[in-house]
């Protein structure tokens, strides 16, 4: 819409008040009325007539200066000139300037208002609410300006109209502004200021419309861009890029899209971790392999272009992405080869760098920034790169030097270093160090080869430490098994001089005492055999939150009054498959722990859980396979343990306790029993931070033949009230004392008893006598001929044989080496001769 750069002053209208001087108006008419009526009274002499007119020239006067003052060609004032001034700046205004009194009458308006509503300037003027109609958001604007101007506030709409507003464009932009007008007389009005922003809106448009053209012209551009954050994160990707990988450009800008999606992962660290000094600018090369959607490589190169702020801290960088896919260059074989090198050297799993003769490093690839985490700076071959001392242990920089000067001098017999990354929690690494050509340009004397050996440390720690667990198992199973068999004996005999005295007898407490202890060093050597994993178990189907409440009381006794105990029971907790009485121990053992761990008092918390096998592939405990488990988990609020102390809980008489305190084998035993019912424990504990004990036992899901022991009738079998019998037995036994006590056990009750000391022996006996025997009770491990091959023998010669077998060990350490499905009883040592007996009585019965 044109402006007009002139406006006369006739083209406005103005009804508002004027402000004059009513008071020297007041004065002339006063001399004007004087003048009449002075006339009127005095007489006609010639000194009157002088007077009057006098008189009459004042009243002229007067009449003249308030007509002139009527009609505005005298001012009386500074202030009536500043009023005009003001006026004219209105009148010439190029926006629209309404003003409206509260009542809704335009009391001013200028000639570029006239212009735009189209009014004259003798007529009425059109209001805002009737200039701008149309669409409905047009209404909804006017509406607020005007609700604005009645409640005396300021407002301000810019509003699209269409058409114009005369009627000269398909459509015209308008800024419409409203405020209140205080006035002179106290009143209130509205100003409305309208501005024609056809224009600036016009130039708006362009702009954007040149910035989109931009973003198309780089969205298309024949080479890839993207912008990545110093997390990682890109915030912009271009169509081409976008297409070559495969990904929608809807997920970048959002957190849809990161470097880790599409970039090696070592890669990511290195392009996110640059240093710089401030206000820098820093651009890197890259040769690698970018990953499509489809999981598939797309081989580049990157121009990777990072600006420090102030602070020194990374912006976002600008990343050019060249295509290296073959086809696209024209040296096909140099850039093949450049792009192959590049893989290489990016995507080895061991880190590489190059040194120069002062220990700096020239360049290293990817894994090499994981490992250590040093940024080195490509292509730089001065002494401003890190150090390569810097990347190892404090102490251990100097057999890394001596290595680089090693290889400065070209020897090839450098032996390879076994070394730690920088930090408290450093990495185990090994380096190799090999001399290069330095006749090149780039300053580099030897390269640095280091491969991550950490995981490897562990499993040998993991393999020495088993190998030794399982040498100490060994050696305490077959110590156990042997004094089992020293046991056996002295308690048989106990028994048998129990038998020939009577309480009152003065020996007989001293024989009481006898088999108490042996009795004690029986418990002793379980502990044994629970380490070894080769004691005897029961196992029966176990809810253990049942038997967890039937324990609480004891363990309530067990740790005082200063110890609160504190149960929880997990939901719906699934049903294991155990001994009873060894996950009893178990739960006793971690107690006393516990409560030893707490002098002054504390909490022992105990809490059942189900564990899905997500969440234990999720937990990563050594060696447990995800699968589904019930997690028993035993917490104290104690003193702690160091991780020195963690790595050797488990070991046999292993104890921190004072001599005389412990036997070291409670944990021992725990493990044992843990791993026998083919479960897994786990610890975490620090220095005044407590102690957690965590076990999973495998999930058991009952067969239909199974009942739930929680559920079971007492169908345990009374013991026999008469303990004599009849029929021939068969003894074997390689150990001589055991053997006797036995067999004068079994003669006294009535029975005829065979002796064989080992297993040859016994099939002689059974040779000679030329008939089956009523039963067989052998011992399990004996020379020559162990009991498993003893059953195996007899059983072709009498498949319906009886047999109950006897051993230190547990019963599923033979089962194994007897033909599936094989029938027989069994009795662990050391047993008393009443179970013994017991047990010969009810076999024979059946």
């Amino acid at each position: 819409m044109a402006q007009q750069s002139e406006m006369p002053k006739s083209a406005t209208i103005d009804r508002s008040e004027r402000p004059g001087h009513i008071g020297l108006v007041l004065l002339l008419a006063a001399i004007l009325v004087g003048a009449i009526l002075g006339l009127r009274f005095l007489e006609a002499s010639q000194s009157q007539l002088l007077i009057l007119g006098l008189l009459a020239f004042f009243a002229m006067a007067g009449v003249f200066f308030l007509f002139a003052a009527a009609i505005g060609v005298i001012r009386f004032s500074g202030h009536v000139v500043r009023n005009d001034i003001t006026k004219s700046m209105s009148d010439t205004s190029f926006d629209g300037i309404l003003v409206v009194e509260d009542d809704g009458r335009a009391i001013y308006a200028n000639e570029a208002y006239l212009a735009l509503s189209g009014s004259s300037a003798g007529g009425d003027v059109r209001p805002v609410e009737r200039l701008f109609t149309g669409a409905p958001e047009v209404s909804e604007a006017i509406y607020r300006l005007a609700q604005a101007a009645r409640e005396h506030r300021t407002g301000t709409e810019e509003i699209r109209l269409s058409p114009s507003l005369d009627g000269s464009q398909e459509f015209g932009w308008y800024r419409v502004r409203v405020r209140a007008l205080p006035r002179p007389s106290g009143r209130q009005a509205a100003l409305w200021l309208i501005a024609d922003i056809t224009h600036e809106r016009e130039r708006q448009e362009n702009v954007f419309q040149e910035l989109q053209h931009a973003i198309d012209y780089l969205d298309h551009a024949p080479a890839g861009f993207l912008s990545i954050d110093p997390d990682g994160q890109i915030i912009y990707l271009n169509a081409t890029l976008a297409s070559w990988l495969d990904y929608d450009l809807a997920q970048v800008g959002s957190g849809g899209l990161s470097l880790a999606d599409i970039v090696p992962r070592n890669v990511v660290a290195m392009m996110t971790s640059f240093s710089g000094e401030s206000g820098s600018v820093r651009t890197e090369t890259f040769d690698l392999d970018l990953r499509r959607r489809n999981g598939q490589f797309l081989p580049v190169r990157l121009y990777h272009r990072i600006a420090f702020g102030q602070n020194g801290r990374m912006g976002a960088s600008r990343t050019l992405v060249l295509n290296r896919s073959p086809g696209l260059d024209v040296d096909e074989g140099q850039r093949a080869a450049e792009v192959r090198f590049a893989r290489f050297f990016n995507n080895t799993p061991i880190a590489i760098a190059t040194v120069n003769r002062a220990g700096r490093i020239v360049q290293a690839n990817a894994p090499f920034t994981k490992l250590f985490g040093t940024l080195p700076r490509t292509g730089e071959a001065g002494g401003d790169g890190p150090s390569i001392a810097g990347a190892f242990r404090e102490g251990e920089g100097v057999q890394v030097e001596a290595a680089l000067r090693a290889a400065a001098e070209n020897r090839s017999d450098i032996a390879p270093l076994e070394l730690h990354t920088a930090g408290i929690s450093g990495s185990s690494v090994r380096v190799w160090v090999s001399s290069v050509d330095v006749s090149g340009n780039d300053g580099e004397s030897a390269i640095l080869y280091a491969l991550d050996t950490t995981d490897f440390r562990k499993v040998e720690e993991q393999l020495a430490q088993s190998q030794k667990m399982n040498a100490v198992g060994q050696l305490a199973g077959g110590v156990a098994h042997d004094f089992n068999n020293v046991l056996q004996a002295i308690i048989g005999y106990s028994d048998l001089l129990l038998a020939n005295h009577r309480p009152t007898d003065p020996s007989f407490q001293d024989i009481m005492q006898i088999k108490q202890n042996a009795n004690r060093a029986a418990s002793l050597v379980r502990q044994l055999l629970a380490f070894s994993r080769r004691q005897t178990l029961r196992p029966e189907v176990l809810n253990l939150n049942d038997r967890l409440y039937d324990l609480s009381m004891l363990l309530k006794r067990l740790l005082g009054e200063r110890v609160e105990l504190d149960l929880s029971h997990g939901r719906d907790l699934w049903f294991v498959k155990a001994d009873l009485n060894q996950f009893e121990q178990v739960v006793m053992n971690l107690a006393v722990n516990a409560r030893d761990a707490m002098p002054d008092g504390g909490k022992l918390s105990i809490r059942t859980a189900n564990v899905t096998e997500p969440e234990a592939a999720r937990l990563h405990v050594s060696g447990m396979p995800p699968a589904e488990y019930v997690l028993v988990e035993v917490t104290d609020t104690g003193t702690g343990m160091a991780s020195e102390i963690l790595e050797k809980i488990f070991e046999p008489f292993f104890t921190t306790k004072e001599v005389g305190k412990g036997t070291g084998l409670g944990l021992s035993t725990v493990f044992g029993i843990v791993k026998q019912s083919n479960g897994f424990i786990d610890v975490d504990s620090k220095i005044g931070g407590g102690t957690v004990f965590r076990i999973y036992l495998p999930r058991h899901i009952p067969e239909v033949q199974e009942v739930p022991e929680s559920t079971k009738e007492d169908t345990a079998k009374k013991p026999a009230a008469d303990m004599t019998g009849q029929g021939t037995i068969l003894l074997v036994e390689d150990e001589d004392p055991v053997r006797a006590v036995n067999a004068r056990a079994l003669s006294a009750r009535g029975y005829t008893v065979l002796e064989a000391a080992s297993g040859v022996e016994a099939l002689q006996v059974m040779e000679e006598r030329g008939e089956p025997v009523d039963l067989v009770v052998s011992d399990v491990v004996m020379p020559e001929m162990d009991g498993p091959t003893l059953l195996g023998e007899l059983r072709r010669l009498y498949p319906d044989l009886k047999v109950i077998f006897v051993s230190g060990y547990a019963e599923d350490a033979f089962r194994k080496n007897l033909p599936e499905g094989e029938e027989f009883n069994f009795l662990p040592k050391p047993f008393s001769l009443r179970q013994f007996v017991e047990t010969v009585k009810q076999v024979m019965g059946r």
